[in-house]
């Protein structure tokens, strides 16, 4: 996620404490358009969740039915009634049938990307601003958590982002920053892998301010978005104050059967086409053929652009204003069910493709 863009209307923003709105709403997005094989004649964006802090982000089906994703709440902004307590980040719940959303987790250590493995378990990814600034693993069940990467090298992390997994149950994660009062002691931004026995390693330096990424569903690429905002704290921009972006690009790598990465190259570079305000891609997920789901927060083209494997446009789903963070396919008979995080607000639209559940 990218937020030089939306610090420049937030500041006037008090949100609600832990309030939601139950929707099954038509936004009145500009219509979804595109191949036929990717979207269902008819088929729109319906806003079912309306009620985030500031930002939702890092949404996940799971295995017991049930949708989760993050509220990213910024301190600067998410106050309690009273104005006068911080937030630290809700994960929240929500029931796909009846739409109806609560408060699963809070604080969540400012969770950002949330991912299932195979046997269930919940990943986040915790970022900054009275954040862990961890990876953790939670037991569906048990409600316990544990602790799978919290330094590399005896340095703590920048803000951790998003998840992908391969199918040896090797995890992969960035680690950017875009907010938070936390000491920077990483070397830099980077991708890091998390192998089964938990060792950590480093994997891309080369990735730019990294966000989202993903395995692809044949385990021979990793796509990684860099979204470089070319600012570590943009709650701390004076007003007048302007930071200068880096890059804005959607990446791939190869996937080698040990788990490392090689032969980067890019698939689409947004500042040969973006406006002077683009936040760039955020992130990104696959369907079972192989085609990637891109949550592009460009202000003059917002919405998830569906791509093929080589970076040919698909289809693109509108998300009319509003900057989208990230998606997430459904599992079971909503295989083919998208779900958006934009805003404050979380949508869904049925796609013509199942998606690919990572392992």
């Amino acid at each position: 996620m990218n937020f030089i863009s939306l610090g420049r209307f937030a500041i006037s923003t008090v949100a609600s404490f832990l309030a939601a709105s139950v929707l099954a709403a038509d936004p009145g997005f500009p219509a979804p358009t595109g191949d036929a094989s990717i979207l269902p004649a008819g088929a729109k964006l319906d806003r079912v969740f309306e009620g985030g802090c500031m930002l939702t982000e890092g949404v996940a089906a799971g295995h017991d039915g049930m949708v989760y994703f993050s509220d990213i709440t910024f301190t600067k902004f998410c106050r309690d009634p009273s104005g006068k307590f911080a937030q630290a980040g809700n994960i929240w719940q929500l029931n796909p049938k009846s739409n109806e959303a609560k408060i699963w987790r809070s604080p969540s250590g400012m969770s950002n990307g949330i991912k299932f493995d195979r046997d269930g378990n919940m990943l986040a990814a915790l970022g900054a601003d009275y954040g862990g600034r961890m990876l953790i693993r939670t037991d569906m069940k048990s409600g316990r958590s544990i602790i799978l990467a919290g330094m590399f090298e005896g340095k703590e992390f920048n803000a951790l982002n998003d998840i992908s997994i391969d199918e040896k149950g090797r995890i992969y994660f960035t680690d950017p920053r875009y907010l938070g009062h936390e000491p920077v002691r990483a070397d830099g931004f980077a991708a890091y892998r998390v192998d089964p026995d938990g060792t950590v390693a480093r994997v891309a330096t080369d990735c730019g301010k990294c966000n989202g990424i993903l395995v692809s569903p044949d385990q021979k690429r990793v796509y990684i978005v860099s979204n470089d905002n070319g600012f570590l704290e943009f709650q701390n921009l004076k007003e007048g104050e302007k930071s200068l972006s880096g890059p804005h690009l959607l990446q791939v790598y190869d996937l080698g059967t040990d788990g490392k990465l090689s032969n980067r190259r890019v698939l689409k570079d947004y500042s040969k086409d973006r406006s002077p305000a683009c936040s760039g891609p955020d992130g990104l997920v696959a369907d079972v053929d192989g085609n990637i789901y891109v949550a592009e927060r460009c202000e003059h083209r917002p919405g998830i652009t569906v791509y093929n494997a080589d970076g040919k446009e698909l289809a693109h789903i509108s998300t009319g204003k509003e900057l989208p963070t990230n998606v997430g396919f459904g599992r079971g008979d909503d295989a083919n069910l998208l779900w958006v995080t934009s805003g404050k607000s979380v949508y869904k639209i049925r796609m013509a493709k199942k998606g690919y559940q990572l392992p």
